[in-house]
């Protein structure tokens, strides 16, 4: 009778769990494509929540109103840049093809004679600029066979951009109900881990918190001061569209030593256009005051706030990059973080237990091992221990 009923528990057991993971893998599918859009969503508003408290607690706002003026203004901070960025790029991609295509229809395509004078690639150079401006036409026409061959790629592009604006949406929108209901959620979220791994979780929870917006701030503050920076470089040393590259550096910059590839290409680009002293002055500008900045701002606010050391956050940087693309800049940290946390923690229970001496105390049940006639009498050897004890 014990062993039917074991086994029926058994059995029950086994298909709740399969019930369970087949759930779980179903959840999964739905949602899989607002996991991005949600941990965007989740980043910014435990980042930005003291602001909505702010409003809520202090001016007094209704829940929803309050999370509707934060959404509201993220949007904003997010959107318009954006727009102008775009439309800024549009201009330039436009004028610069324009450009070309007039160069080509003149047969006038020229580079720098720094560029056709490298040793290897510069002959090749000169031969595919020869032919460029003896056949201006023939030219043209291999450029559109190509543009139509290729077409396809435009359309991926296309689809990526939609979907990129399409997970922007659902994460704003994702955002809304964080903001609103994050107190609540943030509550079943403690309880549930609290079940399953006990209270230690809330020091788990608190240590992502910390480094969560440690890291957040510690890289955006960092990305736009080198972002600022390097557009009062671009501005005095003549670069075109500063602003564009401006924002192309705060992005860039975002990775961890990313923006010396931004101002670095810009210094190499006036070199090549024989601005000789702008460049050069771009390029001193970058390593004594944008790469200064970055050195000064990143590890004390990551490395500061979040007790870390600084390569840890740099590998969880790039680590995260790999694994979960952009929005691994603020993962990847995070989750060593945790393990860090985690390692502390054991290290800290059991560090009386590896190193401390054993000490073995003689009861009255065991027996004492005999003494030789070599050794001390106990009077004498009584005297030495307490000789030893006194040291």
């Amino acid at each position: 009778m014990m062993e039917d009923w074991t086994k029926e528990f058994i059995i029950q057991r086994l298909l709740a769990i399969s019930l369970l993971v087949v759930l779980f893998i179903l959840c999964f599918q739905v949602g899989r494509f607002f996991i991005i859009p949600a941990l965007w969503a989740a980043i910014l508003a435990y980042v930005t929540f003291p602001i909505y408290t702010f409003f809520h607690k202090k001016v007094r706002l209704s829940s929803s109103f309050s999370a509707a003026i934060m959404t509201v203004s993220i949007a904003l901070i997010i959107g318009v840049p954006l727009v102008i960025g775009l439309f800024v790029l549009q201009q330039e991609a436009l004028g610069l093809i324009t450009n070309l295509i007039y160069r080509v229809k003149m047969g006038y395509v020229d580079v720098p004679d720094s560029i056709k004078d490298l040793p290897i690639v510069g002959r090749q150079v000169k031969d595919i600029l020869s032919q460029i401006n003896e056949n201006p036409e023939g030219t043209l026409e291999v450029v559109r066979a190509w543009i139509q061959s290729h077409l396809y790629y435009g359309k991926v592009a296309l689809d990526v951009v939609f979907s990129n604006l399409a997970k922007l949406g659902m994460a704003l929108m994702t955002l809304f109900f964080f903001y609103r209901d994050g107190t609540s959620l943030i509550r079943q979220i403690r309880q549930a881990l609290r079940n399953i791994i006990g209270n230690r979780i809330d020091g788990y929870i608190d240590s992502v918190g910390t480094t969560m917006r440690a890291v957040v701030y510690g890289i955006g503050l960092a990305a736009l001061a080198q972002a600022l920076f390097a557009g009062v470089g671009y501005y005095f040393s003549g670069a075109p569209s500063p602003i564009l590259l401006t924002m192309v550096t705060f992005v860039v910059a975002l990775i961890p030593f990313g923006a010396p590839f931004a101002w670095g290409a810009v210094s190499i680009w006036l070199l090549s256009q024989g601005h000789t002293t702008e460049g050069i002055g771009l390029a001193l500008w970058g390593m004594l005051v944008i790469s200064w900045v970055d050195n000064l701002i990143r590890p004390m606010v990551i490395s500061g706030a979040t007790k870390i050391p600084f390569i840890i956050i740099f590998i969880g940087v790039l680590g995260g990059l790999t694994a979960f693309g952009f929005v691994g800049l603020f993962i990847g940290p995070v989750v060593l973080a945790i393990g860090l946390a985690v390692w502390r923690e054991w290290i800290s229970q059991h560090k009386g237990e590896v190193f401390a001496p054993k000490k073995v105390l003689l009861t009255d049940n065991q027996v004492q091992p005999p003494v030789s006639d070599n050794t001390l009498d106990s009077d004498d050897s009584t005297e030495v221990n307490r000789a030893e004890d006194g040291r």
